[in-house]
């Protein structure tokens, strides 16, 4: 939806500056494919950030949010029941604007800091 609406238009700024940014988008429901899909996003090899979009994220959603989170990966979650947006890096309420700073966080042509955005809300 939204939040690949945001990632897309900000990809293609910069891609067209040489980058090779990609966005995949996969609607998935219920906790325990959810939870597989984010764990399976720390063995693909060019997967850097995720953003997860919904209204309700817990259990053992959140256990795979902090796995990935372990291993390096972004996490940005919309801002949503349950106990997810306390494990992810970034909270947004805008999806729009989840999907551009999740670009904006990875790629190599933007003046972006995670580390002094890490626990905010937005």
């Amino acid at each position: 939806g939204q939040v690949a609406v945001g990632a897309i238009s900000e990809a293609d700024r910069h891609n067209i500056r040489g980058e090779k940014i990609s966005i995949d988008t996969i609607p998935i429901v219920g906790e325990a494919d959810l939870a597989a899909a984010v764990r399976a996003v720390a063995r693909l090899p060019r997967a850097v950030a995720l953003v997860l979009a919904g209204a309700l994220m817990g259990g053992d959603i959140t256990r795979a949010v902090e796995d990935v989170r372990a291993k390096g990966i972004l996490v940005i979650s919309l801002n949503m029941a349950g106990s997810v947006p306390r494990a992810a890096d970034l909270v947004v309420s805008d999806p729009i604007q989840a999907g551009v700073m999740a670009v904006m966080a990875v790629a190599r042509t933007a003046r972006f800091d995670m580390a002094r955005q890490r626990g905010r809300r937005y």
